[in-house]
Parts: C-alpha cells; structure tokens; sequence
C-alpha cells in the first residue's frame, strides 16, 4: 500500500485500503514552469500518429494519438498492435530521471526502460477500459503516469464490481503511480466528455513509463 498526504486529498482512499490497491497521485508534481516546458516539447512530437488497433475481432482507429520510446529491442504489444521503441530523447530521458527518483522515494526501486506517449487532441479523444496486464510488463508491474496540459478524468474500477469506482482529476504537471496489484485487481479509463465541450477542450499529453520484461 502506497500512501502519501497527497492521496487523501485527492483520492477516496478508503476505497484503495478496501480494495488492496496501491495507487500515488501527485497532483504538483512538476512545477508550473516544468509542466509548461514539457507540454511544448512534446506536444508536436512527430513520432505520434494514430494507429489502428484490434477491438472485438475488428479494427479500428485509435482514438488518440500514440508514440513510444525506450531502449532498444524493447517492443511492446496490446489490442493486436506491435509498437517498435524510438530512441529516448534529451526530455523524455530527464522526465524519466525525476519520475524514477520520486518512485524510489515511494520504496519502489523500479528503473523503467519505455514509455507511452498518448495524445488526446480534444475532449472526444479517449481510451476505453483495460488494465496494463501484458505479459511483457510482468506480474504486479509499476506504472508512472505523467500527466501534462488539459486535465482530464482517470477513472479506476474493480474487475470483479463494475459499480466500484473512483474519479481523479489529472492535472498539468501530476503524476499517478500504480503498483502491487493494482492491474490485476482493477482496470481504468479516460472517457470522452460532453461533446457539446469536447471540441473546445485544448490537448492533453500523457506519458506512461514502464519496465518491460
């Protein structure tokens, strides 16, 4: 269980005791001026590009934009998609840096050695429910969560009680860590708004940096 004063302002924390979650959320994370920088250097990476992915025997267009990076030789595969690392760039890498250090601050001695990028370019932009369970990743695997520009809902439901579920918030600059056995025990989402407003809503990256096995 990761706990942290952050967690009690900003996430139901008896449901993650209840439910034998290990979930961190920081909300400030970087700083204002860190997260601004970050979200120009990445928002027009030309690596991101919308992909088709395998969904109920058909296929279909992502709805975001994605992009990944890490060391080589470390592929990574879901929804019947292989995506092939790019070499880590001047930002990622120092991202990469911060993140490790503060999940180590959480007793999580974790190195990880790729990243996801995602690119939601509005509010209809959206990733539907799944759990980060690929055989790649391993069994209880840490996944830092780096969220910059448009904040958008992350919502985290139990397998086995689809009526359980919390909503977070995440901000510019936050980071959300899952652990233990978050990824067997629950899956999350980040669902379209109201599309009277989902057009208006300016883009969102988020970075999601991982330890392939």
């Amino acid at each position: 269980m990761i706990t942290d004063k952050f967690l009690a302002e900003h996430i139901d924390e008896s449901f993650i005791k209840e439910h034998n979650l290990s979930i961190f959320y920081d909300p400030h994370f970087l700083s204002p001026e860190d997260a601004d920088l970050s979200f120009g250097l990445l928002e027009n990476d030309p690596q991101l590009k919308q992909d088709q992915i395998r969904m109920m025997g058909k296929w279909i267009n992502e709805p975001r934009l994605t992009a990944w990076y890490g060391d080589p030789d470390k592929s990574y595969k879901y929804s019947g998609k292989i995506m092939v690392p790019k070499p880590w760039s001047p930002i990622l890498l120092d991202l990469k840096e911060k993140i490790e250090h503060r999940v180590k601050n959480l007793v999580l001695n974790i190195e990880f050695n790729s990243v996801l990028i995602n690119k939601y370019r509005n509010g209809l932009d959206s990733q539907g429910w799944h759990s980060d369970d690929e055989k790649e990743l391993g069994p209880d695997p840490v996944i830092a969560s780096l969220s910059l520009g448009a904040t958008r809902t992350f919502e985290i439901r139990l397998k086995d009680n689809h009526e359980k579920k919390i909503s977070i918030p995440l901000t510019h600059g936050s980071l959300l860590v899952m652990s233990g056995r978050t990824q067997s025990l629950s899956q999350h989402r980040v669902p379209k708004i109201n599309p009277k407003e989902a057009l208006l809503m300016p883009s969102r990256i988020n970075l999601t940096f991982r330890t392939i096995r």
